[in-house]
């Protein structure tokens, strides 16, 4: 089909039975413009995670799922899995955007230099891939602890990746997000955690298109404080992305100990206005953690 109207869209998702939703407590009939109105929040642009939402449907159909319940944006996991040639036509057709995807996973570790060469290859072909999407961000992960190496060396490892790769994103106007993660509950033995080495290793690497996904679930989980740090990283300039989940358990704000209406507003007052990811595990139902997410945004 040609660019889709919205309305269209959701007019035939209805009648497809895509707002028939479980909510928390019971079973919900929500109109189609009820639903489109989730995920249009006054104050932050969501961008979905469909790597954890709606994870039965076939992956296409979470991107219509996504657009159904009004979020501009949605993220994914590993692009080389994926058909992007298929997403982006759909995501053009839906008027929804791709805010970002991961260039560089766990493994094989950015901290080994012996990965470099692959490395700077695949951040290549990530911008392509980036290109088709129209999306202007990559996540790149540090890696898992390296026998025989310290901290330290790890961290300088992965700051002369960055500057091999940071030539390659500048040329493609491509922001590499350095996602630090946490040891205590989720990434035991990962290399890279909390917000000072990320911001170190991102002012040694120096370049406008290389800065930190600020994923705030692992960040609570591993030095709490959350508007403190925020504060202190976009004094810094090195935050590039954020990214949320309530802790513990994960799920959508409202579950768990984060009160994200302040911390959300804090990122706002501080001039935050790019997409946030929702890499967070609804907790019943997408419409409940959909509803969760809407919640947290007022104040």
């Amino acid at each position: 089909m040609s660019v889709i109207d919205r309305r269209a869209f959701l007019g035939t998702a209805a009648a497809a039975g895509f707002v028939t939703a479980q909510s928390a407590n019971a079973t919900e009939e929500v109109s189609a413009e009820e639903l489109s109105q989730l995920g249009r929040t006054p104050h932050t642009k969501f961008a979905v995670n469909i790597e954890m939402w709606w994870k039965k449907l076939p992956f296409l159909e979470r991107i219509k799922q996504a657009a159904a319940f009004g979020y501009p944006a949605y993220e994914f996991w590993p692009w080389e899995r994926q058909d992007i040639d298929a997403m982006a036509a759909l995501s053009q057709e839906l008027g929804i955007e791709c805010a970002q995807f991961t260039a560089w996973g766990f493994s094989p570790g950015l901290n080994d230099p012996k990965n470099h060469a692959n490395f700077v290859k695949k951040i290549e072909e990530g911008c392509a891939a980036a290109k088709k999407l129209n999306c202007k961000k990559m996540t790149v992960v540090g890696g898992n602890d390296q026998p025989g190496m310290t901290q330290q060396e790890m961290h300088e490892n992965i700051i002369t990746g960055l500057k091999l790769a940071a030539p390659i994103a500048e040329a493609n106007d491509i922001m590499l997000i350095l996602e630090a993660m946490n040891i205590r509950v989720d990434h035991k033995g990962h290399c890279l955690y909390g917000s000072p080495p990320s911001i170190h290793i991102c002012n040694e690497v120096g370049s406008p298109h290389v800065k930190i996904n600020w994923d705030l679930y692992h960040m609570q989980i591993t030095e709490g404080d959350l508007c403190g740090h925020l504060r202190e990283g976009m004094k810094a300039g090195q935050i590039g992305y954020l990214q949320l989940a309530d802790t513990p358990g994960r799920n959508e704000p409202g579950t768990g100990e984060i009160h994200y209406n302040r911390v959300l507003k804090e990122a706002y007052d501080l001039g935050y206005r790019d997409f946030l990811g929702l890499e967070c595990r609804p907790k019943t139902t997408e419409l409940a953690a959909a509803q969760g997410v809407a919640a947290a945004d007022v104040w």
